[in-house]
């Protein structure tokens, strides 16, 4: 979630008022010198000779309302090191730039995860030479520390604007704690969450009480945990507190209710929305298209396409609703997910044509590998092939690696389905020299396993490993190494003292001083002898339980390029919380499916050479 801003309606034509609270001090001081700048200008300027008198012209608050565009433009594209290198261009050229600019500057380390670079802009900026920081500045940096679960420096930032210790005298405001709030709950981190609205809730009341904005947080924070039916509960208690719910608090229950795939209690949520609006004349409850396009996910996810085909009608028919790009690829998915090929196909002929009159409503790569997907499945080569090309002029953002894969993957299972065996081979071969690797488990994984089934092992093109003596259905608690047997290292012991240690093993479980995994230390992460092994160390450490299958293990370690994966008792699983340390009984790394594969070549050499040597006999 982004910084919550409160916008007071245009008036007239007028732009809208940021109402961010009490204005700080550094806040007037800066309108006040633009103000005064401003009339500077406009005494000194000569329009008889068309010069300024004091040589070349003063930095332009429009060119730095510019370079704000600039950067906004430049972080939803996460090139956070060009926004540096313009930065730089830009005070050499304009001086010292204001808080607007360098606020925007640390939303963009924020926005990309670099929580470094957001510190090391709040340190100059808060500096005496610097441009001065502001409530939004400790907002956006309280959200970056919280992404970055550096909660501690985050708690304690808050106890110094408490005690107004902090530079720049922010007041402790909802704006501050929203942030770092919605932050723990995305990550769903519920206990500290409920940490922090114990210690600071009563910066988020409203006449002395909760406010919605707390609710909409909690049931949002329900659902990333995974008890979207919690959720209901916490709108009972909002109606007992006397709130009514608004928009927010309408499309998150909603959420809760696809998620718990209870669609007739969500449809409730929608004539309750649709009533109040027009009994009150409250246009700030009706429904808006995020609440259309999460209906529209649940009843495509339940195959319902009567729903889906009355919400389309509504949506369209609708003269307060403006159809967007999300809306129309959620619209696409529905009917897809329902079977209707045709349908899908109209809404996406409908958005290609509008479109090319409004570029906003170019579809992204996904909506193309959507249908893709459904026209392979069917055989249908030409038009996966069509749709291959298009993806690069039709569509919009960037096309990934991974979508590039996975489009090439789609042709080979066209092909395939057509019955074009040959064509497939040649996009296998394609796909082999092309991409690094192929996950069996993958859709593309499925139709190279078909090929290589109907060419046989003595033409095989990507030579399998087989493991005769392992179960895929076994549990995993047959093949792990013993947690003790794995040597793990105190979190708090420094890198220097057990430097060796990495030399024989790349991968390293790290224990907290009762003996629980808190996270694993890789080599390619020993990059500083003096820090304690809690601060190089990659956590939460990822984790299955003793009776996970083997088969399951190693998918997920090649899917996501795992080293090592912790396993535990299958008990313990319900007692876990996040940032809670794991009990572990095992580990499972790379170099043990390394050891199964070598062992079953082993055993299958053996086999030729007894062959042979019977042959000969």
């Amino acid at each position: 979630m982004q910084m919550l801003l409160l916008r007071s309606p245009p008036i007239n034509g007028s732009p809208p008022v940021i109402l961010s609270g009490p204005r700080s001090s550094s806040t007037s001081t800066l309108v006040r010198s633009i103000a005064s700048s401003s009339r500077h200008l406009r005494e000194n300027y000569v329009r008889k000779e068309g010069k300024w008198r004091h040589g070349s012209r003063p930095s332009d608050p429009l060119n730095l309302k510019s370079l704000t565009s600039r950067v906004v433009q430049l972080t939803r594209r996460r090139q956070l090191a060009q926004i540096f290198e313009e930065i730089e261009v830009a005070k050499k050229q304009h001086g010292k730039l204001n808080v607007i600019v360098m606020n925007a500057v640390m939303q963009a380390c924020v926005h990309c995860g670099d929580i470094e670079s957001a510190l090391r802009v709040f340190g100059e900026m808060s500096k005496p030479e610097g441009c001065g920081v502001d409530d939004v500045t400790y907002g956006t940096l309280l959200k970056g520390l919280g992404d970055a679960r550096r909660i501690d420096e985050a708690f304690q930032l808050l106890e110094s604007v408490e005690k107004g210790t902090a530079v720049g005298r922010p007041q402790l405001s909802a704006a501050l704690i929203s942030g770092l709030l919605n932050a723990l709950i995305e990550s769903g981190d519920l206990r500290r969450a409920n940490g922090l609205l114990a210690r600071y809730g009563y910066a988020l009341q409203e006449r002395g009480r909760s406010s919605i904005l707390t609710f909409n947080l909690l049931m949002k924070g329900y659902i990333i945990s995974g008890c979207p039916q919690a959720a209901l509960g916490v709108h009972d208690e909002m109606l007992r507190h006397g709130l009514n719910p608004d928009r927010l608090s309408y499309n998150t229950l909603i959420f809760a209710c696809i998620k718990n795939d209870n669609l007739d209690t969500a449809m409730l949520f929608l004539e309750q929305m649709k009533d109040k609006a027009q009994k009150n004349h409250c246009a700030d409850v009706s429904p808006d298209l995020v609440t259309y396009t999460t209906l529209l996910q649940g009843f495509g996810h339940a195959k319902d396409i009567c729903s889906v085909e009355k919400i389309l009608i509504e949506m369209k028919s609708s003269n307060k609703l403006r159809i967007d790009r999300v809306a129309y690829t959620a619209i696409v998915d529905a009917l897809l997910n329902c079977g209707s090929i045709k349908g899908a196909l109209c809404v996406f002929g409908e958005i290609i044509k509008r479109a090319a009159g409004n570029p906003v409503l170019r579809p992204k790569p996904h909506l193309f590998l959507s249908m893709m997907r459904e026209f392979a499945a069917r055989g249908e080569y030409d038009m996966v092939g069509k749709l291959h090309e298009r993806m690069w002029y039709d569509s919009t953002g960037t096309i990934t690696l991974e979508m590039q894969a996975e489009s090439d993957n789609l042709l080979m299972e066209a092909a395939l389905n057509q019955g074009q065996v040959d064509l497939a081979l040649q996009k296998l071969k394609k796909v082999v020299s092309k991409w690094r690797g192929m996950s069996w488990s993958s859709r593309g994984g499925m139709v190279a396993l078909k090929l290589e089934a109907l060419m046989g092992l003595n033409t095989s093109i990507l030579s399998p490993r087989v493991l005769p003596q392992v179960s895929l259905r076994d549990a995993i608690e047959h093949f792990m190494i013993p947690f003790d047997e794995a040597s793990p290292l105190q979190a708090t012991l420094q890198l220097k003292q057990v430097v060796m240690r990495f030399f024989k093993h790349c991968v390293v479980p790290i224990i907290d001083e009762w003996g629980g995994c808190v996270g694993i230390l890789h080599r390619e992460d020993c990059d500083a002898l003096d820090a304690p092994l809690a601060t190089l160390m990659r956590s939460p450490p990822p984790f299955v339980t003793s009776l996970t299958s083997v088969g399951y293990v190693i998918d997920l370690m090649l899917e996501k390029r795992y080293k090592m994966v912790v396993i535990i008792k299958y008990g313990d699983i319900h007692g876990i919380s996040s940032g809670s340390s794991l009990r572990a009984v095992g580990v499972f790394t790379y170099q043990e499916i390394c050891k199964l594969s070598k062992h079953t070549s082993k055993m299958i050499d053996g086999h030729f050479q007894l062959l042979q040597s019977n042959q000969n006999i």
